[in-house]
């Protein structure tokens, strides 16, 4: 679990404002105890599961690079839900590989703005949007389930978010990149940062 203005919205660079709003949109479940739709925990605290965090994730890439309107996703991300039968289906590999057809209905039937697409076809075959395709690799996933998050877009970055690693801070090979960055010297070269094994 995170914390949504503590961890999630430091590590996905977004106000903890923006992820309330975003999670207050796709979420599926009524919140009649807090009208803002976040996340109930303990009392005191709103937390997001991981989950939530990916699907959070995806978001940010999207919102952030194509400022796209949201109308539309919560109706695609509920068809999604009760398809898949997961609470949030972007964290499922099957919305990105075996269940393409049922994301290109649900895209059609929620009248979803085409840059939210996941699926687009291609003479045809059902192949990923340039968007879902890039998020789909930065996912390292356990079956169907998204297991880690590579926060950088560079493909060759080892850093990931893991929510079994560090408590879900960023980390590479197992060690928090804020210990890596701290054994760095501006005059190092950055190939020679070598976490110490645990």
């Amino acid at each position: 679990m995170f914390t949504e203005a503590a961890a999630a919205a430091r590590l996905l660079r977004v106000p903890p404002s923006t992820l309330r709003r975003w999670l207050a949109v796709t979420d599926g479940r009524q919140r009649r105890s807090d009208p803002s739709g976040s996340r109930a925990g303990p009392p005191g605290r709103r937390v997001l599961d991981w989950a939530e965090f990916v699907e959070a994730a995806y978001l940010r890439e999207h919102r952030q690079a194509h400022r796209a309107p949201m109308s539309g996703l919560p109706i695609f991300l509920a068809l999604l839900r009760d398809h898949f039968g997961v609470p949030h289906p972007i964290a499922d590999r099957r919305a990105f590989t075996d269940g393409r057809a049922l994301v290109r209905d649900a895209q059609a039937a929620a009248g979803l703005h085409p840059r939210w697409w996941l699926v687009t076809t291609t003479g045809n075959r059902l192949t990923l949007t340039p968007p879902a395709a890039a998020f789909h690799r930065r996912i390292g996933w356990a079956g169907n389930s998204a297991a880690s998050y590579r926060p950088d877009p560079d493909p060759d970055s080892p850093v990931r978010v893991r929510p079994d690693v560090r408590f879900g801070r960023p980390a590479i090979g197992g060690v928090s990149t804020e210990t890596v960055a701290g054994r760095h010297r501006p005059r190092d070269d950055r190939r020679d940062v070598r976490p110490d094994p645990e």
